[in-house]
């Protein structure tokens, strides 16, 4: 009997323009846009981590380099704040650096999620990995994907996170094909899957959201799919291949997903997040209360 696989490393596709907040993003990338007190990327970074991450992949693309800057040491910044005896700051600004062992490839043009994800085969190599979106903020008591590697030591299998999508708002979003598993209440067997289907004949109601976890296997259906729209490598394609050869399944995520990708979804996880805030939360509920919108 194999040894069961343990997953240490999480890949964050991060090299998209970010067009739809512009001009926020003309010069910052939108993976840096501050929800309440961190950039999108940090939330992510410290999920995976939390999971039990200890080297983190992100592909990036030309002009994301703030993001490299993040995540370094800053020498100047913390004698600055030891000389000003600011502790409290000089530990968050130390904490940042010391998260995981991160890495950066870079993706030379926008080919897609797969071919995003394909970028960092070398880095991966022969071992599961997980995949994180920045876009996608889930708030949980347990991390999504701490859930989620739970769930994949049980399975050994590549796992999509899911979540129930009422109505013909699935028609934005991947689409599972699957069945409840018998022995976990919270895993959808998963036959197919369908892109963005058209109102009305979508498989079922369960979405695909932003975090993964894939078999190495991947990496060859990435290899082997043909493009699509735009000459776009989809990853969803790669999966459907992937499920010739492989057990495929969806997780039902506890936790509440924000779309910070999206200028209302980004505002609305701002207000919930900051209410949640234990430092800032109590004053600002408060002065929610005072203003009359």
């Amino acid at each position: 009997m194999s040894t069961p696989q343990k997953i240490r490393k999480a890949v964050f596709p991060a090299a998209g323009m970010g067009t739809r907040f512009l001009p926020a993003t003309k010069s910052t990338p939108k993976e840096m846009l501050c929800l309440v007190d961190k950039p999108l990327i940090q939330y992510g970074v410290e999920e995976a981590v939390a999971a039990g991450c200890t080297e983190i992949i992100i592909v990036t693309g030309r002009g994301k380099t703030t993001m490299e800057d993040h995540f370094d040491k800053s020498a100047e910044l913390e004698a600055s704040l030891l000389a000003k005896n600011k502790i409290a700051l000089l530990e968050i600004a130390q904490s940042v650096s010391k998260l995981a062992k991160i890495v950066y490839v870079r993706q030379p043009e926008a080919l897609g999620l797969g071919h995003a994800v394909l970028m960092a085969k070398e880095i991966v190599g022969n071992e599961p990995f997980c995949v994180l979106l920045p876009d996608d903020i889930v708030d949980a008591s347990t991390p999504c994907m701490k859930q989620m590697v739970e769930a994949f030591h049980e399975t050994q299998s590549s796992i999509l996170g899911s979540e129930v999508v009422e109505g013909d708002a699935i028609s934005a979003y991947g689409c599972l094909d699957c069945t409840p598993d018998a022995t976990n209440p919270r895993l959808l067997s998963v036959s197919g899957m369908v892109e963005k289907p058209a109102p009305g004949t979508q498989p079922s109601q369960n979405a695909i959201i932003g975090r993964y976890i894939l078999t190495p296997r991947i990496f060859e259906m990435i290899e082997t799919i043909k493009p699509g729209a735009g000459g776009e490598l989809q990853l969803t394609d790669a999966i459907l291949a992937l499920l010739q050869y492989e057990k495929v399944y969806g997780f039902s995520y506890e936790g509440k997903r924000h779309d910070a990708g999206d200028k209302q979804g980004f505002l609305r996880a701002t207000v919930e997040l900051a209410l949640k805030h234990p430092k800032l939360g109590g004053d600002f509920r408060n002065w929610l209360k005072t203003q009359n919108f």
